[in-house]
């Protein structure tokens, strides 16, 4: 077996610093739950969407997390913040362990765009490595909409993607949708924290490495506590849920290259039709007014 304790901290947060009560539900769920060797918060729950908090990394944000998973002896993935590098802002996700030590760190690579304004894409993939229990993959938010992410993550090895959120729109179900559907298209762990209150809308779910449903929470405060066997997941890619599909191996044995990856998205006269990525603007404004409407 290779178990470990995961943590997902669905928390009723709002707008400014957030971070001592994130420290303090960190020790309490330690407190209580001494089995939890790992922590991850939701999207941007620091300081909450707002890019005017944006600091360098490492700063003092990061340094308050290190210290809280320090504190209590875990793996720490507290959810992100907006990172100021030179002229560039990025949404970027700490990986911290149990010493203190931050030993990766993500930044966003799709950012919601045209929403989300100012914010720059990463350009890399981050896995890291639990001693004895197995390789983790990071994800943000949007980036899970765009399925060529977590395969990449699968690609390098992920047996748990953790996939911090921070989702307000009427569109969570569409996205616990493909966080199930990623975790059974890649025989993988996927663990997807959003933050509620002021923030989100809540609805975490953590989703087996066969698509099955560990738990789907609810809107409001919740602690997230499972334990999960990376075991399952070398079993599930040997055997096939169940004994059925075994979707990697079909997928790294085919002689087939994809057409979009050999020619680019770009190339597509489908996609190149699409128009500019902009906010979609009220189709009122290019109709008359009921006023100017003579009877």
């Amino acid at each position: 077996m290779r178990p470990i304790g995961i943590a997902g901290l669905q928390l009723e947060l709002a707008k400014g610093d957030n971070c001592d009560r994130i420290a303090a539900e960190i020790a309490a769920v330690k407190a209580r739950l001494p089995w939890v060797d790992m922590v991850v918060v939701s999207e941007l729950t620091l300081f909450g969407a707002g890019v005017s908090h944006a600091q360098p990394l490492p700063g003092p944000a990061e340094k308050k997390m290190c210290e809280a998973a320090r504190a209590a002896g875990v793996w720490l993935v507290p959810g992100s913040l907006f990172e100021q590098s030179g002229d560039k802002i990025y949404n970027t996700a700490p990986v911290i362990d149990p010493s203190g030590q931050v030993v990766a760190r993500y930044r966003k690579i799709y950012p919601f765009t045209p929403y989300e304004q100012g914010v720059s894409s990463g350009g890399e993939f981050v896995v890291f490595d639990v001693p004895e229990v197995g390789r983790f993959g990071l994800s943000i938010c949007y980036d899970m909409w765009f399925p060529e992410t977590t395969r990449t993550l699968t690609w390098m090895g992920a047996e748990v993607i953790l996939h911090p959120g921070m989702t307000n729109t009427i569109d969570r179900d569409a996205e616990l949708a493909i966080a199930r559907a990623s975790a059974a298209t890649n025989q993988v762990f996927f663990v997807d924290i959003n933050v509620a209150g002021s923030l989100g809308v809540g609805k975490s779910g953590v989703f087996g490495p066969g698509g099955e449903v560990i738990h789907l929470a609810g809107a409001g405060h919740e602690v997230i506590a499972v334990e999960l066997d990376l075991d399952q997941v070398s079993r599930v890619r040997e055997r096939g849920w169940h004994g059925l599909g075994q979707p990697l191996k079909s997928l790294r044995d085919t002689p087939i290259v994809f057409p979009p990856y050999r020619d680019g998205f770009a190339a597509s006269p489908a996609f190149a039709s699409l128009g500019a990525l902009e906010k979609p603007r009220s189709e009122q404004i290019a109709r008359p007014s009921l006023s100017a409407i003579k009877t």
